[in-house]
């Protein structure tokens, strides 16, 4: 089993080894290598993921090619596609591994097993669910309102431990910001 995710179970859930045993018979664990795709806008989404090490991102690409970033998931995030995974519809997004990384996942049936097990399981995914649509009002509402300076600060907040993990030109892409005005506010917030 996975110290980390067994670690991040007991703080969040406080589950019984038990639960967590059951939990973990479910899980496919896997080593997954940088660029390595793992869902493909069209594909249905079949997973969720919890990610023990490392770094994934999801995002949309224009017609242009031009990507759009709406989600990195380091360490202890979770993450899946659930307007794919629920509808069981083709994804408009894809989830790749921006290093490589150690994850765990779980098909949907296997975690709808689970949560029939383990009621706290389910207590706490909703919990999650509600905390991801605050926080995508939250993204949403920076991206209309906020200066880049707003945005990069919020960014920095948000993920501390990513951005000296990710090129330059995926923060822009998930701040909505030009590489220039991106290195613009970089470099201001670097002198004060």
């Amino acid at each position: 089993m996975h110290t980390g995710f067994e670690i991040y179970l007991k703080e969040n859930m406080q589950l019984s080894d038990d639960e967590i045993r059951l939990i973990y018979s479910f899980a496919d664990e896997r080593k997954v290598r940088r660029k390595q795709v793992l869902l493909q806008e069209g594909g249905v989404c079949r997973f969720k993921i919890f990610v023990c090490k490392g770094l994934l991102r999801t995002y949309r690409t224009r017609e242009d090619g031009t990507e759009h970033i709406v989600q990195f998931s380091p360490e202890n995030f979770w993450v899946t596609e659930p307007d794919s995974l629920h509808n069981d519809t083709p994804s408009r997004y894809y989830i790749d591994v921006v290093e490589d990384s150690e994850i765990m996942f779980w098909t949907k049936n296997d975690f709808n097993l689970l949560f029939a097990q383990i009621p706290r399981l389910k207590y706490f995914t909703e919990r999650l669910i509600s905390r991801n649509v605050t926080l995508g009002r939250d993204r949403i509402f920076s991206a209309i309102s906020a200066t880049p300076e707003e945005k990069y600060d919020e960014f920095v907040q948000t993920y501390p431990t990513v951005f000296a993990r990710v090129p330059l030109h995926m923060i822009a892409s998930y701040l909505g910001l030009s590489l220039k005005t991106l290195s613009r506010v970089r470099h201001a917030q670097l002198k004060r």
